[in-house]
């Protein structure tokens, strides 16, 4: 395809697939898109696995890696100890916790036991991540992009010395503004509708804002729109609107290749668009995932106010870990909080099919999308 996307990455079609699954980035790669890996629950020793194992299967196809490194966080900017973190964590969100669990039926017993893990917590952080992109630029990676924030300067220039693409997540015109001055190579326009961490502004309308301000301040930069994208219409769609081509998440939860439990697969297949929300309960920032009374737990009335990140995820980690065992275990009350990272265009993936039949699916959901599209002009 003509697009400049195509042309940076080195790929046959402008579709990104981000995925916490190797697999997944190997399959979108083969079959002409581009798969980046979720590295920030990775320590430095087991992103080196996954990389290590990408690169023996890729075929020496392109691929990147995608970190979280947030402008604003409880622990910004000096490293703490688990202990450290837990002892502001007040002794209210603790029993909170717990009692959304045993509201359901899940025992609570044991659940704070144990050392408390920090690499998502150290990951949040400019040294932790200086840690991951050791690993990642000893690899031929080809793109590194920073999901929430402007990247840190220290990312931009090894980014620059190494010939790799830099990307940020933009949920906001300002965010655009921001990633534009501090010399980002691609945006990722994210709107609402995306799963994971996002804004308020729909897709349909943020996408083309942040184009007309790139331009407005003289910015070529190319734009990758995300947020509810799991179909080529809709791609094709986004690029009618200006963008160079789509980011995606949600779409490969559900592929043969994806390493979802079997609950939360179940969950998606049988999900509707509706059946989402925005909550700050899993992180400490909003983020949009599978409704259940975890995420009701946190809004309802006389709820604590969920804590900044990482400080809520170390009180949903052990939670939701413990219902996803349960869960697979056949647990019902664990199976009704179940909870993960989706979009709102989980109401349009009802069937587990393979990540390369996937990029065919976007290819000719596109080509079909694109001729519909010429059919109204007038020859």
């Amino acid at each position: 395809m003509k697009s400049v996307i195509c042309d940076m990455l080195g790929i046959e079609f402008p579709l990104v697939a981000f995925t916490h699954c190797r697999d997944v980035v190997v399959e979108v790669s083969k079959a002409g898109g581009f798969g980046v890996l979720g590295a920030v629950g990775h320590t430095p020793e087991s992103l080196e696995i996954e990389l290590n194992w990408i690169d023996e299967h890729i075929d020496g196809k392109p691929y990147g890696v995608d970190l979280l490194i947030p402008t604003t966080s409880a622990n910004k900017g000096r490293a703490m100890s688990a202990e450290d973190l837990k002892a502001q964590i007040p002794e209210g969100h603790i029993k909170h916790t717990e009692q959304i669990l045993s509201d359901e039926g899940v025992d609570t017993k044991g659940l704070w036991d144990g050392p408390q893990s920090t690499t998502f917590g150290d990951n949040l952080l400019e040294s932790g991540a200086m840690r991951i992109m050791d690993v990642a630029f000893n690899h031929p990676i080809k793109m590194i992009v920073n999901a929430l924030g402007v990247p840190p300067q220290s990312m931009l220039d090894r980014a620059k010395e190494n010939g790799v693409i830099t990307g940020a997540l933009t949920g906001a015109r300002e965010h655009a503004i921001k990633h534009a001055k501090a010399g980002v190579d691609v945006l990722i326009v994210s709107g609402t509708e995306a799963g994971g961490h996002c804004g308020e502004v729909s897709t349909l309308v943020l996408v083309p804002e942040v184009i007309d301000c790139l331009k407005g301040i003289g910015a070529d930069i190319p734009v990758l729109a995300a947020g509810g994208i799991v179909t080529g219409r809709q791609m094709a769609a986004c690029m009618a609107m200006g963008a160079a081509g789509a980011w995606t998440g949600s779409v490969w939860l559900t592929t043969a290749e994806a390493e979802t439990d079997q609950t939360i697969r179940d969950k998606y297949l049988a999900a509707s668009s509706r059946d989402t929300v925005r909550s700050r309960g899993r992180t400490g920032k909003y983020t949009r995932q599978l409704r259940s009374p975890w995420t009701d737990g946190w809004t309802k009335p006389g709820s604590p106010d969920p804590l900044p990140m990482p400080l809520q995820g170390m009180l949903s980690g052990p939670a939701l870990k413990r219902v996803d065992k349960l869960a697979a275990a056949g647990d019902p009350g664990a199976k009704k909080l179940a909870t993960y990272f989706v979009g709102q265009g989980v109401g349009l993936m009802n069937t587990t099919i393979s990540a390369r039949t996937v990029v065919f699916d976007f290819m000719k959901d596109f080509a079909e999308a694109a001729e519909n599209l010429g059919s109204f002009l007038e020859e």
